[in-house]
């Protein structure tokens, strides 16, 4: 029996990639499934158009959670939902290696389309050259899964944060304006696709789905702005010498920036040696404030000889 885990249920690993189902799928799915009764003979095929579509998503997913991997980042868990799905990817903090992770979830679609394209290709083009229905709900369902695909591809390319084309934007502006201030123009540009889809929604489609998406996106690019926003002011910070962060690379802001979980004292962990100064409590990891990962201080220090050694070997190359 599958497992309940924060309001999701477990399907399978596959991998070490954890697949979830949040339970409001099932809400979706009863009412999606019944408001295209009569489009085939059977339900059953209304099921497995629906089946489909989040096969189509589980792919995309695994397409970005594998792509974070090979660039050596970590990726070991997959959410879908009712909105499409989730995976959670932590790739390196490069361009390049967020450039990657994002682009593979939609190179998956488009490798989609040469099977599907087989399949129900001749389909799609008569419905939608003569408006000609298929004869059988196989061939129904070929050119709907094919449809389901394109359609997927095409939302998720458009360059509105946090879709994949948004954030692919974002990876592109990250080599010229920098980790930050990429950031902050990938979700202002977010803030106005929403906008703009939310006035699609209402005024054109009058789609409670796509408002629901549309609603997502402006908070998650609101959210995204706000630690855009964040990362510039950490920018402008001075930096301690004698630390490295082993995950971005980063040396860290001196001051006291780290708050005690157990006393409320904020302090300058790297001064105190990861020891709060007031209730002498020891943490064994430190937060970096670029990429918030968690890293034992120890790492620190070597990775900033090791930095150190990196550079001064190119120096003797030069």
């Amino acid at each position: 029996m599958p497992s309940l885990r924060q309001g999701s249920l477990h399907l399978f690993r596959v991998a070490g990639i954890e697949v979830f189902l949040h339970w409001s799928w099932f809400v979706l799915a009863v009412i999606e499934i019944g408001s295209q009764q009569g489009r085939y003979k059977s339900l059953v095929w209304n099921v497995l158009e629906y089946l489909a579509l989040f096969a189509i998503v589980l792919l995309h997913e695994f397409g970005h959670a594998l792509a974070c991997r090979q660039v050596g980042g970590t990726a070991n868990r997959i959410m879908l939902w009712p909105l499409g799905g989730v995976a959670y990817v932590n790739p390196p903090l490069r361009p390049g290696a967020t450039l990657w992770s994002i682009a593979a979830g939609p190179l998956v679609n488009v490798a989609l389309l040469v099977p599907l394209g087989a399949l129900g290709g001749r389909y799609l083009l008569a419905e939608l050259v003569d408006g000609s229905r298929p004869q059988s709900d196989l061939a129904s369902l070929l050119a709907a899964v094919l449809s389901i695909n394109i359609v997927l591809l095409a939302f998720n390319v458009l360059p509105i944060y946090p879709l994949d084309g948004g954030q692919i934007l974002r990876s592109l502006l990250w080599y010229v304006l920098g980790r930050a201030r990429s950031l902050a123009v990938a979700t202002t540009l977010g803030v106005l696709g929403a906008i703009v889809l939310i006035g699609v929604a209402l005024r054109w489609f009058r789609s409670p789905w796509l408002l629901l998406i549309a609603g997502y996106i402006l908070l998650n690019s609101y959210s995204g702005l706000k630690s855009a926003r964040a990362q510039i002011r950490s920018e402008k910070l001075p930096r301690r010498e004698g630390y490295v962060c082993p995950g971005c690379g980063l040396a860290p802001a001196a001051g006291t920036h780290w708050k005690c979980p157990r006393c409320g004292q904020t302090f300058d962990t790297f001064e105190t040696g990861a020891v709060c100064p007031l209730c002498k409590s020891q943490f064994s990891t430190t937060m970096c404030m670029d990429c918030q990962q968690l890293h034992p201080l120890n790492d620190w220090v070597s990775s900033y000889y090791a930095s150190r050694g990196a550079v001064d070997d190119a120096s003797v190359t030069k």
